[in-house]
């Protein structure tokens, strides 16, 4: 079945549906399960993809269920589904619902579970995966192909390790952004404008990444390299220190970890 059906269409949807139609895959294999009249008319004045109000047989065409709503929303949209799903593998971007619950819900064990991030949007994203023991090898290359063009993908072996994914680069565009803030915030109150304190932030951090990513040397030595022992670099690392910078970003990425693990009990219930 070449068929992808979306429960929901919303941006994370979006990405993978325009990353597919990008891809070559025909608009008329994709289907979108989106209640909302003013989602349905975006989705098809723009990616001209098949759409549905409600849940119909239309869906038993599927052969990859994408599962892409509100987590709060995954029991009442499960039990309206099923009946037209359950033979698809299931794959699920949303936070929160455990493969366990899915599995009851949905009367299968072939299910992905994926932490994707927000830079999918543009095709620089990275989504954790996990999959159960049902999963096939071929089935594992085909979840892989779906997101290849929003970005990379990374498997582990544990779904608890999905908690961590979800607190590292599910969160980590926000723990990115904030940092871009403060250096703007520097800048202003340095006599630059917010124009500039941008253009210089942003410009450092897409640039220190692509040299981290092109290095074999770890963050760790590259960062030494640019700090000269009483320079300028060395006043502003040993700031950070003295304020506990460090220190706080690691205590900040465990508690969002922890977060994500209550998310799941809450949801699963």
């Amino acid at each position: 079945m070449n068929t992808i059906a979306f429960i929901g269409g919303g941006n994370m949807a979006s990405a993978i549906i325009g990353g597919l139609l990008k891809s070559g895959r025909s608009p008329g294999d994709i289907l979108v399960l989106e209640p909302n009249a003013d989602q349905r008319s975006r989705l098809q004045r723009e990616l001209q993809v098949i759409t549905l109000e409600a849940p119909g047989s239309v869906l038993q065409r599927a052969g990859i269920v994408v599962w892409a709503i509100k987590p709060q929303s995954f029991k009442e949209a499960a039990a309206a589904n099923v009946a037209h799903i359950g033979h698809a593998l299931q794959f699920s971007v949303m936070a929160g619902i455990r493969s366990d619950d899915m599995a009851k819900a949905l009367g299968t064990q072939r299910i992905v579970r994926s932490m994707p991030n927000t830079p999918a949007l543009i095709g620089q994203g990275i989504a954790g995966l996990f999959a159960r023991d049902a999963v096939t090898a071929d089935e594992r290359k085909q979840i892989e192909r779906l997101l290849a063009p929003t970005g990379r993908t990374l498997w582990v072996a544990a779904e608890t390790d999905l908690d961590a994914v979800t607190a590292l680069s599910g969160s980590g565009p926000a723990y990115v952004f904030y940092f871009v803030e403060a250096m703007m915030q520097a800048a202003e109150e340095m006599g630059l404008s917010a124009e500039q304190g941008k253009a210089l932030a942003l410009a450092t951090f897409s640039g220190s990444a692509a040299l981290a990513q092109a290095s074999s040397d770890p963050p760790s030595l590259l960062r030494e390299r640019v700090t000269s022992k009483g320079g300028t670099t060395y006043a502003a690392l040993t700031s950070m220190e003295a304020g506990g910078v460090k220190t706080a970003i690691v205590r900040a990425v465990k508690a969002a970890q922890r977060r994500a693990a209550e998310l799941g009990d809450e949801f699963g219930r």
